[in-house]
């Protein structure tokens, strides 16, 4: 008989960057479904009280916010501070922050290449240096999980060009996982989940209107489907319990199969 205690986050106190919508939303809800202590952050405080009463229409659980920049090093240090504050403690952190802005190759603006590295990756690694170093300074067995997405590995393919930027600094959050996995070993893991195009708040006005058009990406992967937010539970729970102890370094590909087929 399966130990399902292993997936139980019974106690733990999870902080979630850029939980206030989209994937970060959905593994803040799953994290609090599987017993965690949740803190949502977000650069902005309506948007983290809409999420905040969301989450409790559907799951009666509190959650609890703290508005941050986390390209700001200041805010980030401000956030963990507000995080033991709130819930004593902090054993897991999801670094769901970010955005995509698509341009041509030979067109793509330097503006927008600095706004994606500085939402996409400093801030990732801003979140790791400091919650990293409350892990080890404090023995915690911590747990880190960063958002990549196919992107990182596969740069052409399905859902069409423009991702230079994008690739790029998901490329980033790949091996900045390996390297604090690196960095903070042993007692304490970090791990990513890289998904595929999802139907998220960012990415309407980018998936085609078209259903037949829709069809076709969809068709592009082995599950024949393009990928729901709630598709990004089960991959967050795994990486911040028990169950994946021995796991470190590694992505995780909730991708209906899209990176099986090149």
């Amino acid at each position: 008989m399966a130990n399902l205690s292993l997936f139980d986050l019974t106690g733990k106190k999870a902080v979630v960057v850029g939980g206030a919508g989209g994937l970060g939303q959905a593994i803040a809800e799953g994290l609090a479904e599987a017993g965690a202590q949740v803190m949502i952050s977000s650069r902005k405080e309506e948007a983290l009280r809409r999420a905040c009463a969301e989450i409790k229409e559907k799951t009666g659980l509190d959650i609890l916010y703290c508005v941050c920049d986390a390209t700001k090093e200041d805010q980030v240090e401000e956030l963990l501070a507000a995080a033991l504050e709130g819930m004593g403690a902090v054993d897991i952190l999801v670094n769901a922050q970010g955005f995509n802005k698509k341009f041509p190759g030979t067109e793509f603006p330097v503006d927008a290449w600095d706004q994606m590295f500085d939402a996409n990756v400093k801030s990732v690694m801003l979140t790791c240096k400091h919650f990293g170093k409350y892990f080890k300074d404090n023995n915690v067995h911590g747990k880190i999980i960063n958002l990549s997405s196919v992107r990182g590995i596969r740069a052409v393919g399905n859902g069409g060009g423009g991702n230079v930027g994008y690739c790029a600094t998901k490329g980033a959050v790949e091996m900045l996982t390996k390297a604090y996995a690196s960095d903070l070993r042993p007692n304490v893991q970090v791990n990513a989940i890289g998904p595929t195009i999802t139907y998220t708040p960012m990415m309407v006005g980018i998936l085609p209107d078209d259903p037949e058009e829709r069809a076709k990406i969809a068709a592009a992967m082995p599950a024949m489907r393009i990928g729901e937010v709630n598709d990004m539970k089960g991959p967050a729970i795994f990486l911040a319990s028990a169950a994946s102890d021995f796991i470190t370094g590694s992505t995780i590909y909730p991708d209906g199969g899209l990176t099986a087929i090149g």
